[in-house]
């Protein structure tokens, strides 16, 4: 499955220049695409919805920049999901 983002668009948020955080990076965009999949029930891909991949972009940034820890904004990225995700019986 492709992923929603690329390297070089999460590079670009991020404002990181060199390759060497490449595969931290890989990682991150795998795990958001992941938590932004389970939340709505969708499979992302390039040509997901803006909301979506900005909610990836979001926490990727997050995770980036709290390597330590830090609690993800899900309250902020919550608003981008809700319209996608599926009702619950």
């Amino acid at each position: 499955m492709p992923n929603a983002l690329t390297l070089s668009e999460a590079r670009a948020f991020l404002r990181v220049a060199d390759a060497s955080d490449d595969a931290l990076v890989s990682l991150l965009i795998d795990a958001a695409e992941a938590r932004v999949a389970a939340a709505t029930g969708l499979s992302l891909t390039p040509a997901s919805p803006a909301p979506l991949r900005l909610a990836v972009l979001t926490l990727v940034a997050h995770a980036y920049e709290h390597r330590d820890g830090g609690e993800p904004p899900f309250a902020l990225v919550e608003p981008w999901l809700a319209p996608y995700r599926k009702a619950r019986l």
